[in-house]
C-alpha cells in the first residue's frame, strides 16, 4: 500500500509524522492544487491519495476562490483517481453539519449552511460520493496541541480533538481499508473543556456567527475500529 498525502498543514503534517508516508505541498514541491498538471506525476506511483488541501477560510465571502479550490480542483482529482485506479481519501469537515440535527449521522443532510466554505465542502463531499469509484471521506475538526489560545468558547458542542488524536483515527481508517463516509472525532465537549486538557484558559462565549453545535454521531467509526 503506497500512500501519498497532499498538503503539509496541521493535519497533513501530523499524518506524515505518524506514518512516514510520502507527501507533497506547495511549500515543498511548488504544486498548485487548482492545476493538477503541476503535481499529477507525483501521484502515479501511489495507490492511495490523501487530500488534506482545502480553502479553510471559514467566513470568507470569496465564493469564486472557495469554489475553485473546494469543488473544481477536487473534481479534477476525482477524475484522475478514477482514471488511474487510485483510492481517494478526502479530509472533509464537521462544519457541514451546521444547521443539521444534533448528533448528526453520515446519512443526515444539512438543510442550511451559512458560509461558502460550508457549501463548497458539502458539494465536494457529494461529488466524491456520486463520482468516485473508490473513496473514503473523513468529516472532522482538530486543534493544535497544546491549545493555542488563552481563552476558549464554553458554549459550543463539538467532537473535535487535538490534531494528533484525530490523525491517528484517520490513519486507522486508511490502514483498515475503510470506504465511504465516516464522522471522525471523540466524545462530545466544548472547546473550553478540550482546552483544559492541556492548559488553564479563560472561559468565554463564542461570536454569534459561529455555530453552537457541530456534533456528529460516531457509532459508525466506533463499530468499524
Amino acid at each position: 500500500m503506497r500512500v501519498i498525502v497532499l498538503g503539509d498543514g496541521l493535519l497533513g503534517s501530523e499524518i506524515v509524522n505518524q506514518t512516514s508516508w510520502d507527501f507533497i505541498s506547495r511549500k515543498k514541491n511548488g504544486i498548485e492544487f487548482c492545476n493538477l498538471d503541476s503535481f499529477s506525476n507525483f501521484l502515479l506511483n501511489h495507490d492511495i491519495i490523501v487530500n488534506c488541501i482545502a480553502n479553510t477560510n471559514t467566513y470568507s465571502k470569496d465564493k469564486k476562490l472557495m469554489w475553485s479550490t473546494n469543488v473544481v480542483a477536487l473534481n479534477n482529482l476525482i477524475k484522475f483517481c478514477n482514471h488511474y485506479n487510485k483510492k481517494l481519501v478526502h479530509i472533509s469537515t464537521d462544519y457541514i453539519y451546521t444547521g443539521s440535527i444534533e448528533n448528526a449521522s453520515e446519512d443526515d443532510v444539512p438543510v442550511h449552511l451559512p458560509t461558502w466554505y460550508g457549501y463548497t465542502k458539502l458539494i465536494g463531499d457529494a461529488l466524491i460520493e456520486l463520482e468516485s469509484k473508490n473513496y473514503l471521506i473523513c468529516r472532522l475538526s482538530h486543534k493544535s496541541y497544546p491549545f493555542p489560545y488563552d481563552d476558549a468558547w464554553d458554549d459550543i458542542k463539538t467532537n473535535c480533538d487535538y490534531t494528533n488524536v484525530i490523525s491517528s483515527l484517520v490513519i486507522d481508517l486508511i490502514n483498515k481499508n475503510a470506504n465511504g463516509i465516516f464522522n471522525v472525532g471523540t466524545e462530545e465537549k466544548s472547546l473550553y473543556e478540550l482546552a483544559l486538557k492541556t492548559k488553564s484558559v479563560k472561559s468565554i462565549k463564542k461570536p454569534h456567527y459561529v455555530p453552537d453545535n457541530t456534533t456528529m454521531n460516531l457509532n459508525k467509526l466506533k463499530n468499524f475500529l
